[in-house]
């Protein structure tokens, strides 16, 4: 039975289990019924992270854009434009087996696309959700629902994969940002256009 996490619990994932190596990574959201004159496009996205809580480069940045590192470690399973339907909307595959020495983190995001054109918020969000699944077997380990926390804010830092003398947690963060996908490339060290 897969464990719910509340805002700021961290957990184990490889210390009880060290034949855990691929995860998959569910994001899901609903949007609320109302019409705000444009549809929802949110986007799930996972940075790759130093000791320095800064990406390296930006090939560490795995969004729509870039869906998959080059190692192989993490991949994007693509973008879902609308957010309709049950479950996942966006996954993110994670070999943690394979992550490079020099990424102690992984932060995963959603952001909503264009939202200062749409006037659209996290406000306008509801049950919204990480879970982290084992590859292998299908099992959903951990699963931290956000909550209605937020307004005004366009992204969130959900949650973070996290190294911690040599095995691997997770820690659900729940943390919003005004500014979009910009203010989160600007606060993890990545040059946006």
């Amino acid at each position: 039975m897969a464990i719910s996490l509340q805002k700021g619990q961290k957990v184990d994932l490889t210390k009880g289990n060290p034949s855990l190596t691929k995860i998959m990574v569910g994001l899901g959201w609903d949007v609320n019924a109302f019409d705000s004159g444009a549809d929802f496009d949110l986007d799930a996205a996972a940075f790759m992270l130093g000791e320095n809580g800064k990406c390296p480069t930006e090939k560490e940045f795995i969004f729509y854009g870039n869906l998959e590192h080059h190692t192989g470690c993490v991949k994007h399973m693509g973008d879902n434009l609308t957010g309709s339907g049950e479950g996942d909307d966006e996954q993110i595959f994670v070999d943690m087996s394979q992550v490079p020495a020099n990424v102690s983190r992984i932060a995963f995001t959603v952001t909503i696309y264009d939202s200062d054109v749409r006037r659209q918020n996290f406000g306008q969000v509801s049950n919204a959700f990480i879970r982290i699944v084992d590859d292998t077997t299908g099992n959903e380990i951990i699963r931290y629902d956000l909550g209605e926390d937020f307004s005004i804010e366009t992204a969130v830092v959900v949650g973070e994969l996290y190294r911690h003398n040599g095995e691997w947690k997770f820690n659900a963060i729940g943390s919003g940002f005004q500014g979009g996908l910009a203010a989160l490339c600007g606060h993890y060290g990545i040059e946006v256009a």
